[in-house]
């Protein structure tokens, strides 16, 4: 069974920084693109970060770009979201995903398969 597990989230001041992980289990994900979404009350699920099979190529939303950085470790089938110079607007449900289709262009991974339970972050200003 496939299973995403987020970690790291929690109540921080603006300004500050997180760092959220992302432990996959019940296949690699090795050869799959990953990314983080996340999700505001009221709001709908946004994509935040993602990262390329290869981990060479990644994406960034414009609201996070400069601040947030997203990696992974193939060994340890785990992806990274680095969240620095954090904003009362990052407060949202931080949610992994993983792809399902096998060395897929970053382009196009729009729709995840996989997703993790969330892992709230508040920032308080």
């Amino acid at each position: 069974q496939v299973q995403l597990v987020e970690s790291g989230g929690g109540l921080v001041q603006a300004g500050d920084s997180l760092r959220l992980s992302c432990a996959a289990s019940g296949r690699s994900f090795s050869n799959y693109n990953m990314g983080w979404f996340r999700q505001a009350p009221g709001k709908e699920r946004e994509k935040v970060a993602a990262i390329s099979w290869t981990g060479s190529g990644t994406y960034y939303a414009d609201f996070v770009k400069g601040r947030f950085t997203i990696s992974r470790d193939k060994a340890k089938n785990t992806v990274y979201l680095q969240m620095n110079s954090l904003k009362p607007e990052d407060t949202a449900l931080y949610y992994c995903a993983a792809d399902t289709i096998l060395f897929r262009s970053l382009v196009a991974f729009q729709d995840p398969g996989y997703w993790g339970q969330g892992t709230q972050v508040t920032v308080s200003s």
